[in-house]
């Protein structure tokens, strides 16, 4: 008698978690590398409480601190990471074991890779997270890349690849988070990528400061004002824009401060215009530097982040790129709000089996290495 035997499936789960420059909260997403590609299974968000929000804002604005006080804030996030991962896995009534590794990104207070003394600086004790879960952690992703000649930024390039490449398209992944940057997979060419500028970071302060509303819903203030061609023109003219890749930036550059200087000669610009024309800022910006990738081959420009779910924005990129495909990364099997945590299982799965997961190409790294540190779960 021949019995057959059919292969039990088995899932091969990591999580990624991720807080960015908004700082709203923390993004978590389940990937199963059992499957081909890897599959995102489940994802959510846990809103960042306010009194720890306004403290790193305040530590990210000026810079300054005392060690006390970041300390205490490393620790509090650390707590924070490890309470949201647990309540996610109560949610898919998920156990800790059943979970191969985390990858937590922490939380960027300072990035600084163009100095004499290059560095970044993430923080959010994972000591705290692995003990806490019951499940090993893998962080602090970007000082490897940095300690071999990179910028530390940006990282899911490699990621995107693996996901969205195809040989008969030129694909951008763009994601509009606080700041945007893209990734390029052209047939044939080694991937790059990078910051391309702002994202919405500038809008979402300025609208913090003159509402007291975390960000500007569908864009619905802009819409209200005009654009100012003579102040986005001066936008656009900031040195990072001349920059030849590889090349990273953040709120240390784009903040308030940047932009009272830029409003010094628009006093009487009106708010609300304001808002519209860093809008067009970052679209316009981030066309800019699209233009140069066209081909004959179909281009196809993938969106994710925050900025995917502004109409505006979106209504601006397709005006802006017409001879591109203008698409959400949610049609292609990775919700918007959620392509940077899916990214960081996928680091995760890399340095758990010393696979390279960084790309000289994007990074300006001497050489491929696999990232992150693992800390042990016991």
């Amino acid at each position: 008698m021949l019995i057959f035997m059919m292969n039990e499936y088995s899932p091969n789960y990591y999580i990624g978690v991720m807080s960015g420059t908004s700082l709203d909260g923390v993004d978590i997403t389940l990937m199963d590398f059992a499957k081909n590609p890897p599959k995102m299974t489940a994802c959510d968000f846990f809103p960042m409480p306010e009194n720890l929000r306004a403290e790193i804002s305040d530590l990210i604005k000026t810079g300054e601190t005392h060690l006390q006080k970041l300390g205490e804030i490393d620790h509090r996030l650390g707590v924070l990471y490890a309470e949201t991962i647990k309540a996610f896995l109560a949610k898919n009534q998920l156990m800790a074991e059943d979970i191969q590794a985390i990858g937590c990104h922490g939380q960027t207070v300072w990035h600084s890779p163009d100095t004499i003394y290059p560095f970044t600086m993430q923080i959010g004790d994972m000591n705290l997270v692995a003990a806490k879960t019951g499940i090993t952690t893998i962080a602090d992703f970007r000082r490897k890349d940095m300690a071999v000649g990179g910028q530390g930024a940006p990282l899911v390039p490699a990621f995107h690849q693996a996901m969205f490449s195809e040989l008969n398209r030129v694909t951008v992944v763009l994601n509009i988070g606080g700041i945007s940057n893209i990734s390029v997979l052209k047939p044939n060419s080694p991937t790059i990528g990078y910051d391309v500028g702002v994202g919405n970071t500038l809008m979402d302060s300025w609208i913090e400061q003159h509402q007291r509303k975390r960000y500007d819903k569908n864009g619905e203030w802009a819409r209200s004002g005009e654009v100012n061609e003579a102040l986005l023109a001066l936008l656009l003219a900031d040195p990072f824009f001349a920059k030849v890749p590889p090349k990273s930036t953040g709120r240390e550059l784009f903040n308030l401060m940047w932009l009272a200087k830029k409003l010094q000669n628009f006093t009487a610009c009106k708010p609300e215009d304001v808002q519209r024309t860093l809008a067009e800022f970052t679209a316009k910006s981030i066309a800019n530097e699209l233009a140069q990738f066209e081909s004959e081959l179909p281009c196809l420009l993938l969106v994710c982040g925050g900025g995917a779910r502004n109409p505006l924005l979106m209504e601006r990129l397709s005006h802006l790129l017409p001879n591109w495909r203008v698409a959400i990364t949610t049609e292609f099997g990775l919700d918007v709000d959620y392509v940077e945590s899916a990214a960081f299982a996928w680091l995760a799965y890399q340095r758990m089996n010393n696979l390279i997961s960084n790309m000289p190409t994007v990074t300006g790294a001497k050489k491929a290495v696999s990232l992150g540190v693992i800390y042990p779960d016991e």
